[in-house]
Formats: structure tokens, sequence, C-alpha cells
């Protein structure tokens, strides 16, 4: 798959299902769900032990995700990045939702993510 002969929108469309099971599953501390579609890579680096340390510090520090808004997506013929405006419900302020896409084995995995 070319990420880069895919519009924004049709990307939005792929991305916006993963990063809500993301975020539903962090925020129940379901590492099973969590890391359904992420790259062998990626499941790698999170572990249960990982998830439950970052979860646990976001949560008592910045409370849970609440509105996401998308802000912009870069396309790599291998890979896609969706950024998204995101808050909190006990900090205030902006924060930055990343996703890193990509392709294997057919599938739409996450290889990366973060929220800043």
């Amino acid at each position: 798959m070319n990420f880069t002969f895919i519009d924004d929108d049709e990307i939005l469309l792929l991305a916006t299902p993963i990063m809500d099971n993301l975020m539903d599953a962090s925020t129940r501390q379901d590492h099973s769900a969590h890391v359904r579609d992420f790259t062998p890579r990626l499941k790698a680096i999170v572990t249960k032990d990982y998830l439950k340390q970052v979860c646990e510090k976001y949560q008592s520090e910045k409370g849970f995700f609440t509105e996401r808004f998308p802000v912009a997506v870069f396309k790599r013929p291998d890979s896609v990045v969706i950024v998204w405006k995101q808050f909190f419900s006990k900090a205030e302020g902006e924060f930055m939702a990343e996703m890193v896409l990509v392709c294997q084995e057919e599938r739409i995995l996450c290889d990366h993510v973060m929220v800043l």
C-alpha cells in the first residue's frame, strides 16, 4: 500500500477507530485491547507492566482523554503520520496525539503512538 495515494479523509477513517481503541483500552488499562492493532515491533515495547505504568502516570496527572481533533496527516509511501489536538479531563490546555500507521501483511497497524 502506498499511503501517498490515499486522501486525508480516507486515512482519518482508517486511523480514528484505531486511535479510539488505543485510548479506550488505555483508560481501562486493558493491555490486550490496547496492543490489538500494534506492529510486532511496538508490541514488544508495550508490555503489560509498561502500559500499566504509563496509564497510571497520565491518569493521575492529566485525567482521562476527552475531545480529539485532527490537525495534520503526513503521508509517505510506506507509512502515514496522523496528528490530533488532544484534551484531557483534568489537565488544562492542548496536547498533541500522534500515531504512525503502516501496512504489514495486508493490515493497517500502529507502529508508533504518543500523547504529549
